[in-house]
């Protein structure tokens, strides 16, 4: 049998970062190696989820821990304001990252690739690790062929830092690739409040609503004469996004460069 692959983990505290805490641990395949998070210092990760100790106390020094731990795999679910620095951190000392963490731009993520096919290693950015997410983009640019008026209306926490989400985002690239700039609704139309129209993006709209009691839901609305095609994902539960992350950790093993979206580690 080889040896585990080691996983740090940042954001380790977090919401997110406590299930794939979880996750690493309950898989014989993986082993967690650090545990980064800005509070609860010297706390042992595995009682932090509700499992038995396992020795990784959480550290809120991320380069020492990657220093001293010498893991495979960063995995990343902090925030937008702190990713960047993060991924350039784990590609310098030769460390896998696998980011959940949106906020990146199209500069960046080049940037990044570049410094991973240096590095000789491969690396992982996805707005959403979901497989029914992933669907939901595929029918949805698949659809745009034929349907090209579209509007995205995405739902999350009032929590949530960024706007539009990283999945919204990531579907509109996907449509726009199927579809040709198309500039719709009335050329006269006028938005009595700023911003009702929702975001422009290729001559469509992206609507993001954020709200206490919402956890991650996201519709692709499509219309036609005399139809309209709905296609919509809804999350419940931040377990479901765990399968997902644990197949990439495992792919970006066999990965050269940063790839962007988990739909490329699918077969």
């Amino acid at each position: 049998m080889s040896e585990p692959i080691k996983v740090a983990v940042a954001g380790a505290s977090g919401r997110m970062g406590r299930e794939v805490v979880k996750m690493v641990l309950e898989d014989p395949e993986l082993r967690l190696a650090a545990a980064v998070a800005h509070s609860t210092s010297g706390m042992d990760a595995g009682s932090m989820v509700g499992k038995e100790t396992c020795g990784v106390p959480l550290t809120t020094d991320l380069e020492l821990a990657l220093v001293e731990s010498k893991p495979d795999v960063l995995v990343d679910f902090t925030t937008p304001h702190s990713v960047m620095a993060n991924t350039e951190l784990a590609i310098r000392h030769g460390v896998r990252p696998v980011v959940g963490t949106t906020g990146f731009t199209p500069e960046q993520i080049e940037d990044l690739d570049r410094r991973c096919r240096e590095a000789g290693i491969g690396g992982l950015i996805a707005p959403n690790f979901s497989i029914g997410a992933i669907l939901m983009m595929k029918f949805a640019a698949q659809a745009a062929s034929y349907m090209p008026h579209v509007e995205i209306i995405e739902y999350h926490g009032d929590q949530k830092l960024d706007a539009p989400s990283g999945t919204s985002v990531k579907t509109a690239e996907m449509i726009a690739a199927n579809r040709q700039e198309l500039r719709q609704g009335n050329p006269n139309e006028k938005e009595t409040i700023e911003g009702s129209r929702g975001g422009y993006y290729e001559g469509f709209r992206i609507h993001s609503v954020r709200l206490p009691g919402v956890f991650a839901q996201q519709e692709v609305i499509f219309g036609g004469y005399g139809q309209t095609l709905k296609i919509r994902h809804d999350s419940y539960d931040r377990a479901g996004y765990m399968p997902g992350v644990n197949l990439s950790v495992k792919k970006v093993m066999q990965t050269t460069g940063m790839v962007y979206g988990f739909e490329h580690f699918l077969d």
